[in-house]
């Protein structure tokens, strides 16, 4: 999944945390095909940041509700 698919449609949180553990696994295995562990190095860095960005928005959505009941 690219950084430009997740921005049209919902992050799938679940598939994409898979998605990044299956390229880290393709790493552990010790593949030595630099074209294509350049383009998985790229992918997995699309989906990290999709993912921190997930998880800053639920951090402040978290905050929004914690200051609506003080």
């Amino acid at each position: 999944m690219t950084e430009k698919k997740h921005k049209k449609e919902k992050l799938d949180v679940s598939q994409a945390f898979a998605e990044l553990e299956a390229i880290t696994a393709w790493f552990e295995k010790g593949e030595t095909d630099l074209e294509l562990g350049l383009k998985k190095y790229e992918q997995a860095m699309e989906l990290a940041k999709a993912l921190q960005l997930k998880l800053e928005q639920a951090e402040n959505k978290i905050n929004e509700i914690q200051n609506l009941n003080k």
